[in-house]
């Protein structure tokens, strides 16, 4: 175990998303900032064997500083080229991508240079993911106890507990996670991972499971260099009723957090019931939410938020808005209507009544000289 380091998350190839299209904002980004996806990285000196646990359906890099490096995979006697299993990449520079570990994959991963010579090998357990139990300190849940192993009653198997991430939220209440593995030991023996030790052995017991444990946290925040933000846009599953949306740079082994309208979603209301709009996968640490209602969604990785996720209108609701629409455009082309067709009514009245008012104004105007002539010629009489 001393030999073995953990090196921080490293950027990957891009994650594949459950929820809708992405926007035309994210394409542009994508084509200009490749490589958000993000998996856990370890290292393991030149020359040196590693032994390390790990949770399946999480991807890992297996590091390996040589150009031209092969690899070969070992487990109970039976060897393979990762080239042929359709799940491992191997990287240009020699390191190896197991995208989605599955718990059969158990076992050793040598890395040889161009000369055939061993440049380093890693003892990996990936322990099942569906079996792992969580509990939250502010529920009083309490993680597995120790105990015996039924092979010779000496054997302990207990949980090696990993250091705490950080805290998922700052400036606010968080909450931050643990994940612990499944290890056994011998009396005055170095502990080995469960299934590493068991190798073809068949044992079965309710206490050789993977754990997470979460608790409450806060923090004050920190300056942030900025990240890129993923928008997207989803819709409810008519057969489900539901969606499911993934945080892009998330995963298991980072901090993640979520939040519906501004109110986080915390594992805390999952584990106690209270929070029931909301599912997060315990596969993946929260990567992925399940969600039940329309909302606008924002997910936060290391403090960081990285994608926000409006909900799709409703077709339905789009072709009333629309017949809405029409039906006011047909009510104002109406009233339009029937004010032109009052105004061109009006014109034609002036036009037929016109020579009439005209006529009747020359002998209004005829009459009235008249009478003016007469007046004068009366008064010039009286003078």
């Amino acid at each position: 175990m001393s030999d073995l380091t953990m090196s921080k998350v490293v950027p990957g190839p891009l994650p594949q998303f459950q929820s809708t299209m992405l926007t035309t904002l994210w394409l542009l980004l994508s084509f200009a900032v490749p490589g958000l996806g993000f998996y856990a990285s370890i290292s393991c000196p030149h020359g040196k064997k590693c032994q390390r646990a790990f949770l399946s359906n999480n991807d890992i890099l297996l590091h390996c500083n040589s150009s031209g490096a092969h690899w070969y995979y070992f487990l109970q006697d039976d060897s393979t080229n990762p080239r042929s299993v359709v799940n491992m990449e191997i990287m240009p520079q020699g390191s190896i991508l197991i995208r989605s570990p599955l718990p059969s994959q158990t076992g050793f991963y040598t890395c040889w240079d161009e000369n055939g010579l061993r440049v380093v090998q890693y003892q990996i357990d990936f322990q099942d993911i569906r079996t792992l139990h969580i509990t939250h300190r502010g529920l009083g849940q309490k993680p597995l106890k120790n105990e015996t192993l039924s092979l010779g009653g000496k054997e302990v198997i207990f949980t090696h507990w990993e250091p705490w991430q950080d805290c998922n939220r700052c400036g606010e209440p968080g909450e931050r996670k643990r994940l612990g593995y499944c290890y056994i030991q011998e009396p005055g023996e170095r502990p080995l991972p469960c299934w590493l030790y068991l190798g073809d052995a068949t044992l079965r017991s309710s206490r050789m499971r993977p754990e997470m444990q979460v608790e409450d946290c806060t923090v004050q925040c920190k300056t942030s260099a900025g990240t890129h933000i993923t928008f997207d846009n989803f819709e409810l599953s008519e057969d489900s009723e539901s969606a499911w949306l993934t945080c892009p740079l998330g995963s298991i082994y980072r901090p993640v957090i979520w939040e519906a309208n501004d109110t986080p979603v915390t594992w805390q209301g999952q584990l106690s019931g209270q929070d029931v709009s909301t599912v997060l996968d315990p596969s993946d640490g929260g990567r992925r939410l399940q969600v039940f209602r329309a909302a606008v969604y924002r997910c936060f990785v290391q403090q960081e938020l990285v994608a926000r996720f409006n909900p799709r209108p409703n077709p339905d609701m789009l072709e009333i808005l629309q017949r809405e629409e029409a039906g006011q455009g047909q009510e104002v082309g109406r009233a339009r209507k029937g004010w032109a067709d009052s105004v061109l009514q009006g014109l034609e009245l002036m036009l037929l009544v016109g020579p009439v008012v005209l006529g009747l104004l020359w002998v209004l105007l005829k009459l009235f000289c008249l009478l003016w002539s007469d007046r004068s010629k009366r008064t010039l009489l009286v003078k």
